[in-house]
């Protein structure tokens, strides 16, 4: 598991505070760091994967399914060739 890049936690943190009622953008410092330490506890626990390994393992996939349509067309030949 990867860990959370803190651009994604800054982003968030930010929107989040954007959404939360005027009063509450003037929390302590103390509890706007500990909202993100929950924060990147959560995303932890979801174990998610970067961009970069998402899009390797779409490229992994993509060849995979090229060889099995391959070998798909390959054996209906070889069934044509036998019957």
């Amino acid at each position: 598991m990867n860990t959370i890049d803190p651009k994604i936690l800054d982003e968030l943190s930010q929107k989040l505070a954007g959404i939360l009622p005027g009063s509450a953008n003037l929390l302590p410092d103390d509890l706007k760091k500990n909202v993100r330490a929950i924060m990147e506890a959560s995303m932890q626990k979801m174990d998610l994967v970067s961009r970069q390994e998402f899009e390797v393992q779409q490229k992994v996939l993509a060849r995979t399914r090229e060889k099995l349509e391959n070998l798909e067309r390959q054996l209906i030949e070889l069934e044509k060739n036998i019957g």
